[in-house]
């Protein structure tokens, strides 16, 4: 593990994760649970999976998992969040109702989710005087900017009502900071991938949804003419951000954005052939396969690249894998979980 990251956990703390039972928030939990944090977790089971934490238990030694703390709750109760927030050091906020189609099909829920419940865990944090609130921000805030990379500092009109809620937790945090001086911190995730991520349902992202297609011998679609793009990132890179969003000394953190990426841009048509030389690693006959293309999708940017330096030279923030290494490192997963 990252150096930076291994120092962060020394000292013992309490953490609360929202979401726990999703895919980030599962390996979030592994891994504070791992360098033997004491961890409350909320999950309401709408988009996480009992099975992760079933997973997460599975790895831990009696004494690591007895550390952990689990609320079946809903973000929207602000009772459950104030009492998730009891006696916590550090949120690592990651409940919310992803994806871009979603919300376009339900606005009103994705609000109620990702406004309303945010809102009630930035209350519960602010009474329960946490130290610093974290809390999964999204790429999607850029928009309809056409920059690459895209910096902090610069974002465009939001796209969809995912990309409204998602911008409106960045306004909320920044005035809980000047209005409470409550401290927060918002990670801008691009396009996060790895083990325990749902290829399942309508809304599933798009590299375990292709891996499964793969290795069940179904057809693979492509939104559009594959030369769309994104920037890619890894969950251990994400886990990384997490923590040492939550311990930076550096005084320009407070109430800041991150994003939270590799720094690369992959195609998904070059996407589609390196999931496909891994899947043939455990199933040869996807060696053959070849992608089928569809309309693009409303409320999807065109490219998206993120520029890491503000995150490298505030956080010490440093991915140690691109796209081909965590699919390297995913693969085995995705082949035992998803065939």
């Amino acid at each position: 593990m990252h150096n930076k990251t291994l120092t962060a956990l020394e000292s013992k703390r309490h953490w609360l994760i929202t979401g726990v039972a999703g895919f980030i928030g599962s390996n979030l939990l592994e891994t504070l649970l791992r360098h033997d944090q004491q961890v409350t977790g909320l999950d309401n089971f709408s988009t996480g999976h009992r099975h992760n934490l079933g997973e997460v238990q599975g790895s831990m030694t009696p004494e690591q998992w007895a550390r952990f703390r689990f609320i079946e709750g809903d973000i929207r109760d602000l009772p459950t969040c104030m009492e998730a927030c009891r006696g916590v050091d550090y949120v690592l906020h990651q409940a919310a109702l992803g994806s871009v189609p979603r919300s376009i099909v339900d606005p009103l829920l994705t609000n109620a989710n990702n406004v309303t419940g945010f809102l009630n865990m930035l209350v519960a944090a602010k009474d329960s005087k946490v130290t610093r609130f974290v809390y999964a921000a999204s790429s999607s805030t850029y928009g309809d900017h056409p920059g690459l990379p895209k910096v902090e500092e610069t974002i465009g009109k939001p796209l969809s009502p995912y990309a409204v809620t998602k911008y409106v937790n960045e306004l909320y945090a920044e005035v809980f900071l000047k209005t409470y001086g409550m401290d927060s911190v918002g990670l801008r995730y691009f396009n996060v991938f790895g083990k325990r991520q749902d290829p399942e349902g309508a809304y599933a992202a798009v590299i375990p949804k292709w891996f499964a297609g793969l290795l069940r011998e179904e057809t693979v679609w492509i939104n559009g003419d594959g030369e769309t793009s994104r920037d890619f990132c890894f969950i251990d890179n994400c886990v990384q951000a997490n923590i040492l969003a939550a311990c930076a000394t550096a005084p320009e953190v407070a109430g800041s954005v991150f994003n939270v990426a590799f720094g690369q841009r992959t195609t998904l048509g070059e996407l589609f052939y390196l999931i496909r030389d891994e899947a043939a690693k455990f199933k040869p006959a996807c060696a053959e396969a070849q992608p089928s293309h569809r309309d693009f999708r409303a409320g999807d940017v065109r490219h998206s690249l993120a520029d890491i330096s503000r995150s490298r030279r505030l956080l010490g923030y440093d991915p140690a894998f691109g796209v081909r290494d965590g699919l390297a490192r995913a693969g085995e997963w995705y082949a035992r979980h998803l065939g």
